[in-house]
């Protein structure tokens, strides 16, 4: 074929010039792993309630139909964002003290569900995830480490678990109300209704300048594993 004495401005000019031609953008391939990371940032934007399988999937550009290939409904996103969570919280080296390898265990378990608050919600669920079996195994072999036995075990683990996570629960909903001044509210009603409340006003209940969230925090787990101490010594 006879050339018409044209050329290709684009096959001509130098490699580096040339613009790559247009690619389509494939999505991700959908994971468990992309929907859990999706369901904990929905949950902490909007919490438990905002939280639906039709958001999800938006939030993830997939259909609904396609999530069910992985979770089967709410609470199965629910369940593996709550031990997601839990991946977050450190398990500490073991020492030669084990009363402070609980403290730092505690504290970085509150830490974690303070940045997630609807987190303490969910603790009454079975909790069977690898993340929080981990962190519970920690804490036993550190309790027995202390000596405690058998129901002694027992029930130091779920104290320490129920304080923690009761604590977490009651800071979040404080850090969670619309109004920051609810608390300095509820204790001026307390200081102003002395004679109905003598005791919770002599004590500085609700009172933030007096005793804050952090300090009774560690007062509370220094009781607790006070206690745990004194069950794990031989009589």
């Amino acid at each position: 074929m006879p050339s018409t004495g044209r050329r290709d401005n684009r096959a001509s000019s130098p490699v580096w010039l040339r613009a790559e031609p247009s690619r389509v953008r494939r999505k991700p391939p959908l994971t468990l792993e992309r929907i859990v990371d999706a369901g904990v940032t929905l949950l902490d934007e909007h919490g438990i309630e905002g939280l639906t399988m039709r958001c999800l999937a938006q939030q993830l550009d997939v259909t609904a139909t396609a999530l069910y290939w992985h979770v089967k409904t709410k609470d199965d996103v629910l369940d593996l964002a709550a031990d997601h969570i839990f991946g977050d919280v450190p398990i500490p080296d073991v020492s030669d003290d084990w009363l402070e390898d609980i403290r730092v265990l505690a504290r970085a378990w509150r830490s974690a569900m303070l940045r997630h608050p609807w987190a303490p919600r969910l603790i009454g669920r079975p909790m069977l995830g690898p993340n929080v079996l981990a962190r519970t195994e920690f804490l036993q072999s550190a309790l027995v480490r202390g000596g405690c036995r058998g129901l002694q075990l027992a029930v130091a683990t779920r104290m320490l678990a129920n304080y923690v996570i009761g604590a977490s629960l009651t800071e979040a909903t404080w850090h969670q109300a619309a109004d920051p001044r609810t608390r300095t509210a509820a204790r001026d009603h307390i200081a102003a209704n002395a004679d109905a409340y003598p005791t919770l006003n002599a004590s500085g209940h609700l009172d933030d300048s007096r005793w804050n969230d952090d300090l009774l925090f560690e007062e509370g787990l220094d009781g607790i594993l006070l206690a745990a101490a004194r069950a794990g010594t031989p009589q």
